[in-house]
């Protein structure tokens, strides 16, 4: 099956980032901020999610350690790749997501500041875009199936 658009997630405790992506362009951009409690969302906002943009597959990032190794959330965001897959059988994808966060900061600074704290204005959703852009700029060969 080739792969035309897939749902990108910038998984957190607190929340969680939602990006979309597009195959054809090679593009990603932001789409919301889920809530979760310790780690899990409300299912029913994520399946409204698959059900509106019928994703081919999903990317969740890995926050792995600045040296590669698996920090303590990487089972954490492969447990949440995993449910994702299970509850609504899309083939899912793993992404190192170093630094997104950091970058998403600078990329809301960028576009005119940041109004108040980032838990008042997250910018879950912009990590998961720039995650998602990263998957499908080092993923080109996937798509040509």
């Amino acid at each position: 099956m080739a792969l035309r658009l897939i749902l990108g997630f910038d998984y957190g405790t607190k929340q969680i980032g939602v990006a979309v992506g597009q195959v054809v362009t090679g593009q990603a951009r932001e789409l919301c901020t889920l809530k979760a409690q310790n780690g899990i969302p409300d299912w029913n906002q994520v399946e409204a999610l698959i059900k509106e943009w019928k994703p081919d597959a999903v990317v969740v990032g890995l926050p792995l350690n600045m040296d590669g190794t698996p920090s303590d959330m990487c089972a954490r965001a492969e447990k949440f790749a995993r449910r994702l897959n299970g509850r609504f059988n899309l083939p899912f994808y793993t992404h190192d997501e170093r630094l997104t966060t950091f970058e998403a900061k600078g990329e809301r600074l960028a576009r005119g500041g940041q109004k108040g704290s980032y838990r008042d204005n997250p910018v879950d959703a912009i990590a998961a875009a720039l995650l998602l852009q990263g998957w499908l700029d080092e993923n080109t060969a996937l798509f040509e199936s």
